[in-house]
C-alpha cells in the first residue's frame, strides 16, 4: 500500500454524521523497526452505508483513502513514528464520520533481549484462567518488570500496581477479569523492552486459541477453538480470517502447514449454537536474507575450518572420481550398449 503526505483539511461541503471512528493498531502500539503494522479503523453506528477509509499520520494525510478498514504498513522504520488517525467517509457523498482519537505508534531501533513468556501460551483467556507473564533474557533476567497498557482504563501501570503479584521476573495473576485485557511487554530500569504482547480476557464460552509472538514466513500456523467446558478437539468450528470464513473443521483445529504474509491478519472461530470467539491478530515476518540455502562453497569453508587434511583428502577422491568418470565415458563410446552393461 502506498503512501503520500498531506494535510487534513476539510472542504466547506463536508456533512459530518454522528458516528464515531475508532482506530485500533496491531500488532501493538510499540513495534521494532522491520516489522509489519495494520491499522484498522472501525466505523461505529455506520450502520449498512459503504465507507472509505481516510488515514493521517501527526495531522498529515499518509495515505488518501482505501476502500477496506485495514491499512498495512510493511517494514516500518523510526519515520513511521507518530500519532495516527482515521476517518470514514460514504462512499459517493460528502457525509465523513468523526476522525478518531489518535493512537500513539513508537517504532524502537534495538532489538530486544527478553522475551516475555505468556503461560498458558495463548493470546485469549477465560475469566477462570490463571495466567503468568515471565520475562525471560538471553543472558540475565533480573532487572525487568511486567508491564500494562489497559484497554479499558487508558493507562500503563506495573504488575505490582495491584493486578498481579511479583515473584522476580514473573507477574502471577490467579483471578483474571475481562478488565485485564491488553497490551503487556517486559521493561528494564534502563528502559529496554521486550516486544509487546496483546492478551485479551472473554468471559464467553468460546476462545481462539493463537500463538503467542509472530510467525516466520515458512511456520506452521495451528489454531483451536476452545470451548470452557470440554476439550478443544471435539466440536465442529468455522474459522475465520478478517472477517471471511477460512476453514470449517469437524475437529475444532485448522493448520496451515507454512505461513506467508498473506496470511497475516485477524482471525476468529465459531461453534454452532454455543458462540464466538473474539479475535485475535497474528503476524507474519519475513524470513532473513542471511537464512541462506546449505550450499557446497559453505560446507568447503567449514571443512577448511575444521581440517585442512580432511578437505584435501575429499578433492583428491573426488578428481580420482572424476578421472575414472572419464574412462567410464571413453569405454561407453567405443564398447556400445550391450558389453558396457555385462560385468566381467
Amino acid at each position: 500500500m502506498g503512501r503520500s503526505r498531506g494535510n487534513t483539511a476539510e472542504s466547506s461541503d463536508d456533512i459530518k454524521l454522528s458516528v464515531t471512528a475508532v482506530l485500533t493498531i496491531y500488532p501493538a502500539n510499540q513495534v521494532f523497526r522491520g516489522e509489519s503494522v495494520t491499522l484498522v479503523c472501525d466505523i461505529q453506528g455506520g450502520g449498512g452505508s459503504e465507507w472509505t477509509y481516510h488515514w493521517y499520520n501527526s495531522g498529515n494525510t499518509f495515505y488518501s483513502y482505501s476502500t477496506t478498514e485495514q491499512c498495512k504498513l510493511s517494514s516500518v522504520s523510526e519515520s513511521d513514528s507518530g500519532e495516527y488517525t482515521c476517518r470514514g467517509k460514504v462512499e459517493g457523498s460528502t457525509q465523513y464520520s468523526d476522525t478518531s482519537t489518535a493512537v500513539k505508534l513508537t517504532v524502537s531501533v534495538t532489538t530486544p533481549s527478553v522475551t516475555l513468556i505468556v503461560s498458558p501460551s495463548r493470546c485469549q483467556h477465560f475469566t477462570t484462567d490463571f495466567l503468568s507473564l515471565i520475562c525471560e533474557g538471553q543472558s540475565d533476567s533480573t532487572g525487568w518488570r511486567v508491564r500494562r497498557y489497559s484497554l479499558s482504563e487508558s493507562k500503563v501501570s506495573d504488575c505490582s500496581s495491584g493486578w498481579g503479584s511479583v515473584t522476580g521476573s514473573t507477574c502471577s495473576i490467579s483471578s483474571l477479569y475481562t478488565s485485564h485485557t491488553g497490551v503487556y511487554w517486559c521493561e528494564s530500569e534502563s528502559g529496554g523492552s521486550s516486544n509487546p504482547v496483546n492478551i485479551t480476557v472473554d468471559e464467553g464460552d468460546v476462545i481462539l486459541v493463537s500463538p503467542v509472538h509472530p510467525l516466520t514466513e515458512g511456520d506452521p500456523l495451528t489454531l483451536h477453538c476452545l470451548f470452557l467446558y470440554t476439550k478443544p478437539l471435539d466440536l465442529t468450528a468455522d474459522f475465520y480470517k478478517d472477517g471471511l470464513l477460512l476453514q470449517n473443521q469437524t475437529t475444532g483445529e485448522m493448520t496451515i502447514p507454512t505461513v506467508s504474509k498473506s496470511d497475516e491478519g485477524l482471525y476468529h472461530c465459531t461453534i454452532l449454537q454455543i458462540g464466538e470467539s473474539p479475535q485475535s491478530w497474528i503476524s507474519v515476518r519475513a524470513r532473513p536474507t542471511s537464512e541462506a540455502p546449505f550450499s557446497v562453497l559453505r560446507l568447503l569453508s567449514s571443512l577448511m575450518a575444521a581440517s585442512p587434511y580432511l578437505l584435501l583428502t575429499i578433492i583428491l577422491v573426488v578428481k580420482c572420481y572424476k578421472s575414472q568418470g572419464k574412462k567410464s565415458l571413453t569405454k561407453i563410446k567405443y564398447s556400445g550398449w550391450p558389453r558396457v552393461l555385462k560385468k566381467s
